[in-house]
């Protein structure tokens, strides 16, 4: 799963379990990017991260600056 404006990827976090006064790192977990769809043009969808979406609608020309500066 990856962002296609931010390149944001998945990646892994371990929790830390309390026991017997020290922390054991047992479970290992893999979290991914908050992804939803977002409507870029007439017709065309893209999954995007909530922050790219935010940041979008706060400048309608964020999308097209991030997208241009990669080609």
């Amino acid at each position: 799963m990856i962002c296609p404006i931010c390149k944001k990827v998945s990646g892994f976090r371990i929790k830390h379990v309390l026991l017997r006064g020290h922390y054991n790192p047992t479970a290992k977990q893999k979290q991914h990017p908050n992804l939803q769809w977002l409507t870029v043009a007439p017709g065309k969808r893209i999954k995007a991260c909530a922050k790219c979406i935010k940041a979008s609608q706060k400048d309608p020309n964020y999308i097209n600056k991030k997208l241009g500066a990669r080609n």
